[in-house]
């Protein structure tokens, strides 16, 4: 039997053609059985494609891909039709222990910065140079910072994951893509700093004596006395408040973020884990600033917002509504610059060094406060459970650092009293 020959002589091998338009063609049978076709301008690598047309491998190189598939039980057919969009559409519906306002976050990031770019490419296309490739892209062009690129790399990870599971492909190709862009960047987990005792006291004491934030004070003492998220504070309710036992129970967190339809929504949501349901023990300056809100409510009303069921919230803004986070974030940001300002003109008079407070956000009167804890108490479970740290070394890395300063102090005053000589 004569072999088959293209239209350059060559013999073409079991399951490869030409068609009349020049174009190589390589039939197989799938591993569920199914006739498949690849098709590619070039026989070899060598050849070059008609002018105009375009092939990335040549049609050896795919049946070489086809038959590795082959022998790893990938189906090869499958995995060109799916694309990393079709992909995610199916991984996101599948993650039925997924909390709502996760799946809302991921979504909202998904459709945003990734579907009409990498999402539109086959899942079996997609290499480890293309993550890489798209990863930059998001911070030279968008300028993404590391949490944003921490949230993007932590929605796709999973999806490759389940993709070589599936028999799509092969490896995950972001594995190590993150860590390959933050070397490459040189970027290291921002550490937030907790107040010192005297910028802590200057920053409440500034709101004692400024009118204009005087309102202000039960929120921050609150805060700063709990050390609960900023979520946990602003959707605290009065029921959570027992003043009999001088108690407040976290149980729920307010969050507000851009829902499917676009809008951004107040919702509640549980704790991510179970450790971020805890009692705290009300301090006293705690208690005094949750009366003295109850009665100031008592006279101007309380906040009568419902969201998802949950009523009788303890703070309010102007508006008699529930706080929003980046709202408390500008206050301080005002309470800052204001005392800033006024401490420097303060400073030049008396011909000496302004004491300015740093810039810092709400979340850092949460780190303060378990610092202030760290450094009078040496019991790491206790603090780990009233901070509702899900991980204990999150507890010790804010402890070793707390106590540091300590430890200095401590050891200046043993200067001159151990005699080394």
């Amino acid at each position: 039997m004569a072999s088959r020959r293209d239209n350059k002589g060559r013999v073409l091998n079991k399951g490869e053609y030409q068609r009349a338009n020049g174009m190589y063609e390589y039939k197989y049978k799938e591993l569920d059985g199914t006739s498949q076709s690849v098709y590619s301008w070039r026989l070899n690598q060598t050849d070059k494609a008609p002018q105009g047309k375009n092939s990335e491998f040549c049609l050896r190189e795919l049946k070489q891909q086809i038959e590795r598939d082959r022998r790893d039980g990938i189906n090869s057919a499958e995995a060109r039709k799916m694309t990393l969009n079709a992909f995610f559409d199916n991984y996101i519906e599948s993650k039925v222990g997924l909390k709502q306002s996760t799946r809302t976050n991921y979504k909202y990031m998904y459709k945003k910065y990734v579907s009409k770019t990498l999402g539109l490419k086959k899942i079996s296309d997609i290499k480890y140079s293309d993550i890489l490739k798209f990863y930059n892209s998001l911070i030279v062009e968008l300028g993404f910072k590391p949490n944003s690129m921490e949230i993007i790399h932590t929605i796709l990870h999973p999806i490759f994951t389940v993709a070589v599971r599936d028999d799509y492909v092969r490896t995950n190709p972001t594995d190590n893509a993150m860590k390959e862009i933050k070397k490459a960047h040189n970027w290291e987990k921002a550490k937030r700093h907790a107040l010192t005792e005297k910028q802590q006291s200057a920053f409440m004491t500034f709101m004692h004596e400024h009118e204009q934030y005087k309102n202000w004070i039960p929120l921050f003492k609150v805060l700063l006395g709990t050390g609960c998220r900023v979520g946990e504070i602003i959707g605290l309710r009065w029921e959570d408040c027992d003043f009999e036992n001088n108690l407040i129970s976290i149980n729920h967190n307010l969050i507000y973020r851009q829902q499917d339809s676009g809008r951004c929504e107040h919702h509640i949501t549980t704790p991510k884990t179970k450790s971020g349901i805890r009692t705290i023990p009300m301090l006293k300056e705690v208690k005094n600033a949750l009366l003295e809100e109850y009665k100031k409510q008592e006279q101007s009303g309380f906040n009568n917002t419902v969201i998802d069921g949950y009523s009788g919230f303890v703070f309010k803004n102007r508006f008699g509504n529930v706080f929003l986070p980046h709202s408390i974030n500008r206050v301080i940001s005002r309470i800052i610059t204001s005392h800033n300002e006024i401490e420097t003109e303060i400073a030049k008079t008396e011909n000496r060094d302004p004491e300015l407070l740093p810039h810092f956000s709400v979340h850092n009167l949460r780190h303060t406060f378990c610092t202030r804890f760290c450094e009078n108490e040496t019991n790491i479970k206790v603090i780990q459970e009233i901070m509702g740290h899900a991980d204990i070394t999150t507890t010790m890395d804010i402890y070793n650092e707390a106590t540091l300063d300590k430890k200095k102090e401590s050891f200046a005053n043993l200067e001159g009293k151990i005699k080394l000589s």
